[in-house]
């Protein structure tokens, strides 16, 4: 390993990936499958039927954030990306806390993920005819058990992930066509042999039961387009920093036919109340209903391989926003050491396999598998919808001279960021406000507003408060000057001492 000191040049990560490579990871920590699997179950229950409506109308603002993120990697490649450009174009604090919220909403989802994995293996030692080992019945709805499988899990892709991204992604690659074909087969046969009918009112956003539901189910679906700028974390190691914009907008557009198709597929076979009611293992279920086993248990096999896939895909981009943050002296200096053998911040990397295991372990308090689903997935969308809207409108302060320039491109420079931003915050702010308001005591459940408001709270007063110890005790240049360094200009830390 190599350590960089305070006040010497950053060292670089190496420059090894193509497009197809950012696709990858991009793809893989969306991951299209667990979320059509587990996330369009727990939507379905806040909006019903009408879960290809909520992904359409989720997709605009997220296009449009889409569009910032290329426009902003165009002119400032970043492995920090929005904590860097936030930083520039608004104001170090806010760019400090998108940084942060986007480290422990990333620790939240492993912790989260390593749970959807142990459930999947433990449902597919079902399916083998495994009920029980050395006495203890294997339940795949147990939070416990769950997280004690799947934490052995995360140690091995934890393990791969430091030995570099192109190892990591071409292993993501051999899982997604695995993933793609078996959802597209089965998604497929659904909508032909499906015994519901097929209703345009599913494509009704006006259908939804109350403008909570519509906010709630936007954010969740919010929650499943999440991911795709992890192509943007690893824009230092592409050989051409437009491959990653490339590999950031394919991949969205990708998971939109992906949503859409599953979203369709699962209400042509199951009802509304089948759809809400089995959580975690409603891809199995679907599965069931389509095939006889063995071939009934290849989604969960996808399930499986999509859910370890997005823990790596996790923890890649997360150790290079930290390795970014380090360079700045925002974060500690462990966070940019950078292994001599595999050119990779292989410490960082350690560590966030180390931080999300001590997550999955605290969140045993929610015993029910379903419930801690909920109550991370809604966490992780309101503060991931507050990471979107800030970097969106850095690129509208940034590129604002374009109005005046060139109209056209001002629109989709500067109008079409700034309306997405605006729809984000309105939607999150909404959702904690009904959150506030729903109850009138505090209660560890996925029922309980407060508890569901508790969780994005602490995420963002934590980086403030993170933002002032890098401030005044680690004295980091970026709060003096805004500007976070990159691979091509090293000399902020080396002038700032």
């Amino acid at each position: 390993m190599t350590q960089q000191p305070y006040g010497e040049d950053p060292p670089s990560l190496r420059k090894s990936l193509g497009v197809m490579d950012g696709v990858a990871i991009a793809a893989s920590s969306t991951a299209a499958t667990t979320s059509i699997g587990i996330g369009l179950g727990v939507t379905a229950g806040v909006v019903g039927l009408h879960l290809p409506a909520i992904m359409l109308l989720a997709f605009l603002p997220i296009l449009g954030i889409a569009g910032a993120y290329s426009r902003l990697n165009r002119v400032e490649p970043n492995a920090g990306n929005g904590y860097v450009w936030v930083g520039r174009s608004l104001t170090p604090w806010l760019g400090f806390l998108v940084g942060w919220v986007n480290i422990v909403a990333t620790v939240a989802f492993l912790a989260y993920t390593t749970a959807v994995t142990g459930s999947a293996m433990l449902q597919l030692a079902g399916e083998a005819g495994l009920h029980r080992v050395a006495g203890l019945v294997l339940d795949p709805g147990s939070t416990a058990q769950t997280t004690a499988v799947g934490i052995v899990v995360l140690v091995a892709v934890t393990l791969t992930a430091v030995t570099g991204v192109k190892t990591a992604a071409r292993l993501q690659s051999g899982l997604l066509v695995f993933e793609y074909v078996v959802l597209l087969g089965f998604c497929g046969y659904g909508i032909v042999t499906g015994p519901h009918p097929f209703r345009l009112s599913w494509f009704d956003p006006f259908a939804i039961p109350s403008a909570s539901a519509l906010a709630q189910g936007l954010l969740l679906s919010v929650f499943c387009y999440w991911g795709f700028e992890a192509a943007f974390t690893v824009n230092e190691e592409v050989r051409d920093p437009r491959d990653a914009s490339r590999a950031g907008l394919i991949t969205l557009v990708t998971m939109l036919g992906l949503f859409l198709l599953g979203s369709v597929a699962f209400q042509r076979v199951l009802s509304e109340q089948e759809l809400a009611g089995h959580g975690a293992q409603g891809l199995a279920f679907f599965g069931d209903r389509l095939a006889s086993q063995p071939l009934a248990a290849l989604p969960l096999v996808a399930l499986m391989f999509s859910a370890v896939a997005s823990l790596q895909a996790g923890v890649i981009p997360t150790a290079r926003g930290m390795f970014a943050m380090s360079r700045d002296r925002t974060l500690g200096p462990v966070w940019s050491k950078v292994s001599t053998r595999y050119g990779t911040p292989a410490t960082g990397t350690l560590l966030i396999g180390a931080l999300a295991t001590a997550v999955a372990a605290l969140a045993l308090v929610i015993p029910r598998l379903a419930d801690m689903i909920m109550a991370t997935v809604n966490a992780v969308g309101i503060v991931v919808a507050l990471s979107y809207a800030l970097t969106a409108l850095a690129a509208a302060a940034r590129f604002r001279g374009l109005l005046r320039e060139d109209w056209r491109q001002g629109i989709r420079a500067v109008v079409l960021p700034s309306l997405s931003a605006a729809a984000l915050l309105t939607l999150g702010g909404y959702l904690a406000w009904s959150f506030y308001t729903s109850t009138d005591h505090f209660e560890v459940s996925a029922d309980n507003g407060w508890f569901l408001l508790l969780t994005p709270a602490l995420m963002i007063a934590s980086g403030f408060l993170a933002a002032a110890w890098a401030k005044w005790v680690r004295k980091s240049p970026y709060f003096r000057t805004g500007h976070g360094t990159d691979a091509d200009a090293p000399q902020l830390l080396a002038t700032s001492n």
